[in-house]
């Protein structure tokens, strides 16, 4: 067994995202995954109406969907599933668990799907084929061997169907508990943690549609061209409008710089590109919490300054006075916070913190989206 490790490497890349590159490590991955031909139509059903859902990732669809509603990273995840790369029981016979570990995520991968369910044999220290009815009687027998269904947990994939996920969140909840972690569960719960207590609700409150009539996007800790790669489109349909794009994100995304679409074959004929992002605000690992406090308390300055001017003020007093309460608090808080404190933990320079608060204020219909650099750090439910 090849046990090497895949050697990780930083080059010099000076070509927008996507583009020709995306098309040609589609190739690349149908061919590493000896995808048959005849299921390359798999492709197109995709994100469709009478396909199904991408477990690449959770963006979401418009009713107009059209034939191409895939990306490079969708055709990984189909690749994947539709691999005729196999793992045997001969190939399990004849490595331990041990011999495995030592290879990384990705090599396991590559091995293959499995042919037939498997137990682990603690004596071997090897996985054997175990006949489906044996699996069942197994799972089946530590589940009624807990005094209470609580006691178990049932942990779900995005890379499962939403049909599967239906039918095993069925099947946990007549067997009388609703202990459910999923990837996703597990990826934003600091959001839905967090949220409820500032807006209401544990979840997002824009729609997909609502991309179409924003001035602004603000995107915290979020790799779209590496992750989602179809919220580019998004983005990039923004950028043409004129929309104000910034990221907050120690990485400086070449997707968020230059995005070249392969959906639009002028750009991919002319090799041009689009510009997303205007501004780019790196604070440091986990600073994001000093980031936006910044934020908040340069909005109040600028609300103060504006009053105290006699100008138009900065705030919507007659929302925050008919939905919010505790702003007050909240005001006097941001006053009282050290701005040397605030640049020293977020490790963004003052003028940075104020261009943002200011490309803030000044947008009128505002969307801010974040992603797992977010939600991962320790400060994120206050965050």
């Amino acid at each position: 067994m090849d046990e090497s490790k895949t050697q990780g490497r930083i080059e010099p890349y000076t070509h927008p995202a996507a583009g020709w590159g995306a098309l040609k490590y589609v190739a690349i991955n149908l061919l590493k995954e000896r995808v048959a031909g005849g299921k390359y139509r798999t492709l197109f059903k995709q994100n469709q109406p009478d396909g199904f859902d991408c477990p690449g990732c959770a963006w979401p669809d418009r009713e107009h969907a059209s034939t191409f509603e895939f990306c490079e990273n969708g055709v990984k995840a189909v690749a994947a599933e539709a691999t005729s790369k196999r793992v045997t029981p001969d190939f399990l016979a004849q490595h331990t668990v041990a011999e495995l570990l030592k290879q990384s995520d990705f090599e396991l991968e590559q091995h293959g799907r499995l042919t037939d369910p498997v137990v682990y044999d603690s004596k071997t220290d090897k996985y054997k084929p175990i006949a489906w009815g044996d699996a069942f009687a197994l799972i089946a027998k530590h589940l009624n061997r807990l005094d209470d269904p609580n006691r178990a947990t049932f942990y779900t994939s995005g890379r499962a169907s939403n049909e599967a996920a239906f039918l095993y969140q069925l099947f946990v909840r007549a067997y009388g508990t609703n202990n459910f972690p999923d990837c996703s569960n597990m990826c934003h719960e600091a959001t839905s943690r967090g949220l409820p207590g500032t807006v209401g609700i544990g979840k997002a409150t824009v729609t997909l549609d609502d991309f179409e009539h924003c001035d602004t996007i603000i995107v915290f800790g979020q790799n779209p061209a590496t992750n989602h790669p179809r919220m580019l489109g998004e983005l990039r349909e923004a950028a043409k409008r004129g929309v104000t794009l910034v990221s907050v994100n120690p990485l400086r995304e070449r997707g968020l710089e230059r995005f070249t679409s392969p959906q639009h074959p002028l750009e991919m004929l002319t090799l041009s590109s689009t510009q997303i992002c205007s501004t780019f605000i790196r604070p440091t690992l986990s600073g994001d919490f000093a980031l936006l406090k910044g934020v908040a308390k340069r909005v109040v300055e600028l609300d103060d300054e504006a009053l105290a001017n006699g100008k138009p003020r900065v705030l919507d007093v007659d929302f925050i006075k008919a939905h919010t309460s505790g702003f007050k608090q909240f005001a006097e808080d941001l006053r009282a916070e050290s701005w040397a404190l605030i640049v020293k933990e977020s490790g963004v320079p003052y003028e940075e913190v104020d261009a943002l608060a200011k490309i803030y204020c000044k947008g009128e219909r505002v969307i801010a989206t974040w992603g797992m650099g977010l939600t991962q750090h320790k400060n994120s439910v206050a965050t």
